[in-house]
């Protein structure tokens, strides 16, 4: 079987737009709006989910014929828990200062609606490679939209990409004043639902 055949193309190319973990699926909004006030904890906060969901999707592909119905959703938590955990670790060994920007949302990734949604209806019931590649996709594509909005956010609200300054002084002392808004949750919220209006008003197919 090709590695990149049509369906396995299929699973890691549709989440990133016509099923889409946000924009169509509606699913982990809650850390989308939490991390999203300054471009790189957004940046980290989508590379850890997409690590993440990939290889536990590949995990638990690998042990799916073994594990007890009964206890399915353990065992998955188990896994994803385990993940998160070494993801921690690195973060706080490594990067440490975006590790304290994103607090407890890192640990939170272990009740992420994506996660244990691409465990349960995807992994266990495909092979291993498969189960890769729609994890990557769809924690590529929840990155995608952390990094719109992040970028965004920092930039009106800050004047700022990655802690750098984008937005001249010069500009300042025109009379230009930064958005307070976007810094507030309300704003990540507000974006999220403009990206989902465009999206489905040029994408979705229906």
């Amino acid at each position: 079987m090709a590695l990149l055949n049509k369906q396995n193309k299929e699973a890691l190319i549709n989440p990133l737009n016509l099923n889409h973990p946000i924009l169509v699926q509606v699913l982990g909004i809650c850390s989308a709006l939490a991390v999203t006030s300054q471009l790189k904890p957004a940046i980290v906060m989508g590379l850890a989910v997409t690590v993440i969901t990939a290889f536990s999707n590949v995990i638990i592909s690998l042990i799916r014929n073994t594990i007890p119905n009964r206890i399915r959703i353990i065992v998955q938590l188990v896994v994803v828990a385990a993940l998160v955990t070494i993801v921690s670790q690195v973060l706080k060994a490594f990067a440490y200062d975006v590790s304290v920007q994103l607090s407890v949302y890192v640990g939170l990734i272990i009740t992420n609606c994506i996660l244990m949604g691409r465990l349960e209806a995807f992994a266990m019931q495909n092979k291993p490679w498969p189960s890769l590649l729609d994890g990557i996709g769809n924690g590529l594509g929840y990155a995608m939209i952390l990094i719109i909005v992040g970028a965004v956010r920092e930039f009106l609200g800050r004047g700022s990409l990655l802690g750098l300054q984008i937005i001249p002084q010069s500009v300042y002392d025109a009379g230009y004043m930064n958005n307070g808004m976007m810094t507030m949750p309300a704003m990540a919220l507000i974006l999220v639902g403009c990206v989902i209006w465009v999206h489905r008003a040029y994408f979705n197919k229906e």
